[in-house]
C-alpha cells in the first residue's frame, strides 16, 4: 500500500485521513482552496466555492474542517511543510562551512514559493488575521523553530536561546520587508529584495559568525 502522504496537524482537522483515497481527497480541497483564494480573496472564500472546485460533495468539506478558517489553516500548515521541504533541499547541495549561502537558500525558497504557488501571497504560513504572539500558533513563531532546526542540523549548531530569539527576529523583519517589495511589485522589487537579503546577512552576523 502507498504510504499516507503528510497531513495538517490534528488540530485543524476535524478527522485525519486513514486511507489513500481520503488523504488524496483531502489534497484535492486544499488545492482547490488554494486556487479560489487567488480568484476571490480570503473574504470571499466558501467552503461551497472549494467544494465545486474540488468536485466533491460539499460534506466531503465538513468532514474535515468546520470552516473556511479551519481550511485555509491547513492549506497554511501544508504551505510550512513543503516550505521546510524545499529548504532542506536546497542545503543538501550546499556546504556547512559558510552560512551565507544557507541564509540565501532561506529566502530563495520563500520568494520561490511566493512567485509560483497557488494561494501562497494570502495564506503562506498563516491565515489573514493579527498576529497572537503565541509561539504554538503564531505563524512566524511556526517559521522560526522550523528555520532554526534545519539551520542548526545543517551548520552543526546548538539552538541555544540567543540563536532561536534572533532566527526569530530575522523572520519578523523579513516578513515585514518582503511584504513591502511585493506591494511596490507583483513580482517582487528587486531592489527591496537586495536589501533584505543584506540586512538578513549583517543581523545573522552576530549569532552565525
Amino acid at each position: 500500500m502507498d504510504p499516507v502522504p503528510p497531513v495538517p496537524p490534528a488540530r485543524t482537522l476535524r478527522r485525519a485521513p486513514i486511507q489513500q483515497r481520503s488523504a488524496d481527497r483531502l489534497a484535492r480541497i486544499l488545492d482547490a482552496c488554494a486556487e479560489v483564494l487567488d480568484e476571490t480573496g480570503y473574504e470571499n472564500l466558501s467552503t461551497r466555492a472549494v467544494a465545486l472546485r474540488a468536485g466533491v460533495p460539499i460534506g466531503s468539506v465538513y468532514r474535515f474542517f468546520d470552516n473556511k478558517r479551519a481550511m485555509a489553516d491547513a492549506l497554511a500548515h501544508r504551505n510550512l511543510d513543503r516550505y521546510a521541504e524545499g529548504v532542506a533541499e536546497r542545503l543538501a547541495v550546499l556546504p556547512a562551512t559558510d552560512w551565507r549561502p544557507v541564509v540565501d537558500a532561506v529566502l530563495d525558497e520563500y520568494l520561490s514559493m511566493k512567485r509560483s504557488v497557488p494561494g501562497f501571497v494570502l495564506v503562506d504560513f498563516g491565515v489573514p488575521a493579527p498576529p497572537t504572539g503565541d509561539p504554538e500558533v503564531d505563524p512566524n513563531h511556526l517559521v522560526a523553530a522550523r528555520l532554526t532546526e534545519l539551520l542548526c542540523g545543517h551548520l552543526r549548531r546548538v539552538p541555544d536561546a540567543p540563536l532561536r530569539r534572533a532566527v526569530l527576529v530575522a523572520v519578523e523583519a523579513t516578513d515585514a520587508l518582503i511584504q513591502l517589495a511585493f506591494r511596490v511589485s507583483p513580482t517582487g522589487d528587486p531592489d527591496i529584495l537586495d536589501e533584505t537579503r543584506a540586512m538578513m546577512h549583517a543581523y545573522l552576523a552576530r549569532v552565525l559568525d
